[in-house]
């Protein structure tokens, strides 16, 4: 176990920032916290930091809409046009909740990543300050055409994800932030996970570093990423609550181990993509979520084998170079 515990660590090098835990059936092989939370007032990170993660809250706003399809208040066959009460303008009302969740549903997206490289262009026009809810981020996409028909081909979007959030706020009559905390976050002993305002974050939080090549020095992402996560992403949690998000998840507790099985097999032709997450593996067997933003990256996994895997760096590090490795070991 001491050898593999050092060929882990030789995986993860000197350079990592962030934190990394591994364990198999509950019981820990590692957790480890690297690099600075604050660099200038070198303020380490720790293991129960609680650092962003990007688009890695989907997976806690699927778990959300698949706990109301179980309650009875939507169903995957449900069209935006029904629930939501804005002008979709040229949208299509007839996409549906399932073509929301598994990335098919050809809804404009805000930030559309087979065209555009860095998140920090959004803002350009519209100050990343004023991003505080789900409903701020309607004016990037709601003129925009529709990208292809409903249901047409699988291409990750952001847009749908925000639309989620929507519909959660519609439905249950509370910001969409709040419903999660409710349902998903105490009810699982999440007790350090949230979406924070950049410029309001409890104690504990690790900024997010970008490196600038031109000055040699790194900068925040304060004006990089929306001010407060949406539907999208941006929750901030720690190591130890993505585990418990794992177990309390695939318990049953939560959603049925019948939706559970549902999210986290394929819902699209290429095999990679359920509801809210990534299938990796040989088989398409591995569910993970992940997350990526200027300065963030994240990755977890939880194989057939009860081997849980959480990377998560705030200076933008190769999650997924050290998550593969690791598992090839």
């Amino acid at each position: 176990m001491n050898e593999a515990i050092t060929k882990i660590e030789d995986i993860i090098g000197d350079d990592f920032r962030g934190v990394v835990s591994i364990s198999e059936n509950r019981k820990p092989l590692i957790k480890k916290a690297y690099g600075y939370a604050d660099l200038p007032n070198k303020r380490p990170n720790l293991t129960d930091t609680r650092f962003g993660t990007a688009s890695a809250g989907k997976a806690f706003v699927a778990t959300a809409i698949m706990k109301l399809i179980e309650e009875g208040k939507l169903s995957l066959d449900s069209s935006i046009g029904t629930i939501l009460d804005f002008d979709l303008k040229k949208i299509s009302r007839d996409i549906t909740i399932k073509q929301l969740l598994n990335h098919t549903s050809g809804i404009p997206d805000y930030f559309d990543e087979s065209v555009m490289d860095e998140y920090a262009e959004l803002w350009i026009d519209i100050p990343n300050y004023r991003i505080r809810a789900s409903s701020d981020i309607i004016p990037l996409f709601i003129d925009s055409p529709m990208m292809y028909k409903p249901g047409e081909k699988f291409q990750y979007n952001n847009t749908g994800y925000v639309v989620l959030g929507l519909i959660i706020e519609k439905i249950t009559g509370a910001p969409f932030d709040e419903h999660l905390s409710k349902t998903i976050f105490k009810p699982s002993g999440m007790g350090k996970t949230g979406y924070y305002e950049l410029d309001r974050l409890p104690e504990n939080c690790a900024n997010a570093y970008i490196y600038d090549e031109k000055r040699s020095e790194y900068y925040t992402n304060i004006y990089s990423i929306d001010a407060k996560g949406t539907g999208a992403g941006g929750a901030f949690t720690t190591i130890d609550d993505v585990e418990r998000f794992w177990a309390f998840l695939l318990s049953g507790e939560m959603i049925s181990k019948e939706t559970v099985s549902l999210m986290t097999t394929s819902q699209v032709e290429n095999g990679e993509y359920g509801y809210g997450f990534w299938l990796g593996g040989d088989n398409n067997d591995l569910p993970y979520f992940q997350g990526y933003d200027p300065g963030v990256s994240f990755i977890s996994s939880y194989d057939k084998n009860s081997l849980f895997i959480c990377i998560i760096s705030n200076y933008g590090d190769d999650v997924w170079k050290i998550h593969r490795e690791i598992r090839d070991l």
